[in-house]
């Protein structure tokens, strides 16, 4: 078997940063340890064109601080996927690439208007200030919502790291509406009965309808405020062994994600 046709069947995956990203190892571990071929390619790579999305399945943004979120987070990222990469994500989308955004990746996904609704370059949503005024560190539950993600499908997860200052999921009242009535919403934030609440610390940011993860009405695009790639090994959760938990929630998304590909490739 030739290299250019073993890359054809493995599920290749670009993991995109930029000046400020911070977590793309723990991505790139994650997609890696899920079964995927990961490959760390900056933002510039892609505007020169000396790397293409052709060669990808998978789209992926991780979290950090993109050009140190000047003006508000993800915001000039955004900025610069619309302006100079408009096309490129257009074409990775027709051929039914998946992508992934994480945080950071999320704010970005939001701000380039690929999420809620797929409408590159027109802003429906945002992430805004925590209500808490302070960025928050720590671990939260999620409840898996029946939605229109099409690889996220009869899958239950809960532990999830958050980091972040401006994760609080905000838009109008009609725009709220249309997300639920689409089924956009794939995780809330749950209390310890989980119930998706609005109360603080179980949602950590006051997302509204406690939404932490939307995808769009593709199913294709899946954006989330906390960090899947920081629980892929049973450890990285402080009370995995009271718990008893056996399986890393972090690592389904990764797994699920990679599965998908391999199925419809």
């Amino acid at each position: 078997m030739t290299l250019r046709h073993r890359l054809r069947q493995e599920v290749n995956v670009c993991i995109l940063k930029s000046d400020g990203t911070n977590c793309d190892n723990e991505l790139f571990y994650a997609f890696k340890k899920a079964g995927g071929n990961p490959e760390l390619v900056h933002v510039n790579e892609l505007r020169d064109k000396s790397v293409t999305l052709k060669d990808f399945d998978i789209l992926a943004f991780p979290g950090g601080f993109s050009y140190g979120d000047d003006i508000v987070s993800g915001k000039i990222w955004a900025i610069e996927m619309i302006s100079f990469l408009k096309k490129e994500i257009e074409d990775f989308r027709k051929k039914g690439g998946l992508i992934l955004g994480i945080c950071n990746g999320f704010q970005v996904l939001v701000r380039t208007g690929l999420l809620p609704f797929g409408n590159l370059g027109k802003m429906d949503a945002t992430l805004a200030n925590n209500d808490s005024g302070h960025f928050e560190c720590r671990w939260v539950d999620l409840k898996t919502e029946k939605s229109k993600c099409v690889f996220l499908k009869n899958i239950n997860i809960g532990h999830f790291a958050v980091n972040h200052g401006e994760g609080k999921f905000f838009t109008d009242v009609k725009t709220l509406k249309e997300i639920e009535a689409k089924n956009l919403v794939v995780f809330r934030y749950v209390d310890e009965n989980g119930n998706p609440t609005q109360n603080y610390p179980q949602n950590p940011n006051g997302s509204l309808n406690a939404i932490a993860g939307v995808t769009d009405p593709s199913g294709r695009i899946l954006g989330l405020m906390p960090h899947p790639e920081k629980f892929v090994d049973i450890t990285q959760y402080p009370n995995w062994r009271r718990e008893k938990i056996l399986k890393p929630h972090g690592l389904f998304i990764f797994e699920e994600m990679v599965k998908y590909v391999k199925e419809n490739k």
